[in-house]
């Protein structure tokens, strides 16, 4: 009963994904999937999974696919078209997927049992308690970091190039922006920087010790012009 209820409504959502005409309500029904997977995973005794997969699956990527539709602003017209176009590849990926699920996992978590004898009884006998029971996390941390160590890491990889490329692309460094270069400028024009340097200070002592300069340039005006008169009245003598 509980797995009719949430197998149904996942089923349903996840065929409205590809049928619903408006991309937001299509990025919308994704979610109640993974809610209804999560509660599938509870059911099978995955915690750490059911925990996981509404985290990542729906506060991250489904949150990202709608944020992105609606800030492109996808009319429905441009939605409309020949649905048979894709089958071809729609049916070659799906194939994919059986494959993988058939053929790839295999039973490499459960250990062997601990007799390798062959028996002709007909007594009934219960293996369960001899199979090495692991939790769910050991199971993981076991294949991520043993069997499948290369696979885990490749990812982390590509995560590491995208983010690279995406600081490269956003640098853009173009050579008609007019760029001011303090170093180069000083030494082009050194002399114009030293001697713009050196009114400043002249302009700071100026303004530091005002009445002193104001005080020596009358005492020297008035020494010029006593010299200036001196020169005037000894002048008709020497005529």
């Amino acid at each position: 009963m509980i797995l009719s209820v949430l197998s149904s409504p996942a089923l349903v959502s996840g065929l409205m994904v590809v049928r619903a005409p408006n991309p937001v309500h299509s990025v919308s029904f994704p979610i109640p999937v993974f809610r209804n997977t999560s509660g599938l995973l509870i059911l099978l005794g995955l915690d750490f999974s059911a925990m996981i997969f509404p985290v990542v699956h729906i506060g991250a990527i489904a949150v990202s696919f709608l944020f992105v539709v609606m800030m492109f602003n996808i009319q429905k017209e441009e939605i409309h078209e020949e649905v048979l176009r894709y089958l071809p590849v729609s049916g070659l990926i799906g194939l994919i997927l059986w494959w993988e699920m058939f053929f790839i996992l295999d039973n490499e978590t459960i250990p062997l049992l601990p007799t390798q004898r062959q028996t002709t009884s007909l007594r009934y006998t219960v293996y369960a308690g001899k199979v090495q029971s692991w939790t769910e996390l050991e199971t993981l941390g076991n294949l991520l970091y043993t069997y499948y160590s290369v696979w885990f890491l490749l990812p982390s990889l590509i995560l590491l190039v995208a983010m690279i490329g995406a600081i490269v692309l956003t640098m853009h460094r173009t050579t008609k922006v007019k760029r001011q270069d303090v170093f180069r400028r000083n030494a082009l024009d050194s002399r114009r920087t030293i001697m713009r340097r050196t009114t400043d200070q002249i302009d700071i002592l100026l303004t530091t010790s005002a009445g002193e300069v104001r005080g020596r340039g009358r005492r020297a005006i008035g020494s010029v012009l006593f010299i200036q008169g001196a020169r005037m009245r000894m002048a008709p003598a020497n005529i």
